[in-house]
């Protein structure tokens, strides 16, 4: 039998940088079973189900409001304390949730690679779809808030760099996924790393302006949060929805370059602990 008979041909990988979009697009339909597991899993059996999508966001709200807005009278920039909390809060969680489960990739998968052939890399991008979906569920929910604040001739002020929203969107997934990436690959050896992530990415979100504007930073230590790739796209978000932040190309456009670097950096790594994780979980 000739290989032009065949329908896939699976061969080794050749390159470090391998991306083979076309055969991740002939297993779209795997990406998506992958997706709905992702729901299926984490919302089964519970009560609510996916109305949890609402109620995080929510409560997490309401406590950040007391205790960030009233008790320690944290400035928000003068804007209405519940909406500026949303919308660091909305966006937080979408790249937290891609970070935590891309990390989880190996170890989470390792009976599903050792027994079939499909491009590995189908489950994180998966993992970016699904919370993609619940970040737009709670991205409506901020749109609801938002909209009765402006009904209420709130003081907030909306301009164009809301539409840079697609390109935010775009920069947390690279963002997220690339550092999932190099994470997961490192957790096939050391497993210790799986205990940090949980416990760095919330130390991450106070390092990052999600309870306090930018501009209630000091000149001292204000360069340090800008070198956080996730501080310029909170602070575009606030500043085209609500018109509290700082809104800079410059800064955009190197959170973006950290952004590929590092999914540049996980591909590399995961492709090449890829082939030999199994001897190691």
């Amino acid at each position: 039998m000739s290989t032009s008979d065949w329908d896939i041909e699976i061969k080794p990988k050749t390159k470090a940088l391998s991306l083979n979009f076309s055969e991740l697009w002939h297993y779209r339909d795997l990406i998506r079973m992958f997706v709905k597991r992702d729901f299926s899993t984490v919302y089964k059996q519970t009560i609510l189900g996916p109305i949890w999508f609402f109620i995080q966001p929510i409560l997490t709200t309401i406590m950040f409001t007391v205790v960030f807005g009233n008790i320690a009278n944290i400035s928000t920039d003068g804007t209405p304390k519940i909406l500026f909390y949303l919308a660091g809060i909305t966006l937080w969680n979408y790249f937290s949730d891609c970070l935590v489960t891309t990390s989880d990739t190996f170890i989470k998968n390792a009976h599903i690679f050792g027994k079939v052939y499909f491009p590995r890399l189908a489950v994180p991008l998966s993992v970016v779809i699904s919370n993609l979906m619940k970040f737009g569920v709670q991205l409506l929910l901020f749109i609801v808030v938002y909209v009765y604040y402006l009904s209420t001739n709130a003081a907030i002020a909306p301009n164009w760099t809301l539409l840079l929203l697609p390109l935010l969107i775009l920069d947390m997934a690279i963002l997220g996924l690339g550092a999932g990436m190099i994470i997961s690959a490192l957790t096939t050896k050391y497993r210790d790393l799986r205990f940090l992530v949980a416990f760095g990415i919330q130390l991450l979100m106070y390092a990052t302006p999600v309870i306090y504007p930018l501009s209630s930073i000091g000149p001292k230590y204000k360069w340090i949060m800008e070198l956080n790739p996730m501080t310029p796209i909170i602070e575009t978000f606030k500043f085209g929805f609500i018109g509290a932040g700082m809104f800079s190309w410059v800064a955009l456009l190197q959170s973006f370059i950290v952004s590929v670097v590092l999914f540049v950096i996980g591909t590399l790594i995961f492709n090449r602990v890829e082939k030999t994780f199994m001897d190691n979980v």
